[in-house]
């Protein structure tokens, strides 16, 4: 069984992740399985699309309890744009949507500024924050590719590991104990993102 599982809940490109994995030599499996991610060394929890629904998706097919209790057992969980914002207590698109609470915070969107495009689609740098272990061997400013109109906010500001501007700065990587994560999509970051996933997968 793959030490690296997917979370399969019909919301993000899984296949696109899995590859990039895959050039960086590491094998993982997709699974919308309980018991699979229940028994993962890694779990990564990608998305792309609405808080609310993949919420609800996470909810309606079980997969809740075995991504928290992971989390709580002290494993490596790597969380990829929406799945760094679900990890916070709520979302405030579309409404005001529950999440996984894994760490205290809001999602919250971009302020509507003349000249500023939301969704923020592109390449942009990082600012390190603390040395998270998914930095290693990444230079400051190291340039990640991002696709998204909300951000968190976390209620710590401690565990921000890395921030970008548009045209603040808002949190772009998360990290606090064995949770990681990324606003940023590091399976469409070329060489840096590779190093990340890479990193993830040695620990």
């Amino acid at each position: 069984m793959s030490d690296i599982v997917i979370v399969d809940y019909g919301m993000a490109n899984l296949r696109s992740v899995q590859k990039a994995f895959e050039k960086v030599g590491q094998a993982s499996i997709i699974s919308s399985d309980a018991q699979r991610i229940a028994e993962a060394g890694k779990v990564v929890l990608p998305g792309v699309g609405a808080f609310q629904d993949a919420i609800a998706r996470l909810n309606e097919s079980g997969l809740t309890p075995p991504i928290v209790e992971h989390v709580r057992r002290g494993k490596p969980f790597l969380g990829i744009c929406l799945g760094m914002q679900l990890i916070f207590t709520r979302s405030h698109e579309d409404g005001l949507h529950t999440g996984l609470d894994l760490l205290p915070g809001e999602v919250v969107r971009f302020e509507d500024q003349p000249g500023l495009k939301v969704p923020h689609m592109g390449w942009n740098q990082l600012h390190f924050r603390k040395p998270a272990p998914l930095f290693r061997d990444l230079p400051e400013g190291a340039s990640v590719y991002f696709v998204h109109s909300y951000y968190p906010v976390p209620k710590d500001a401690a565990v921000i590991a890395a921030e970008s501007d548009y045209p603040t700065p808002f949190a772009a990587a998360i990290w606090h104990e064995n949770i990681l994560a990324t606003q940023f999509h590091p399976e469409k970051s070329q060489k840096v993102g590779l190093t990340m996933l890479k990193n993830f997968a040695a620990l």
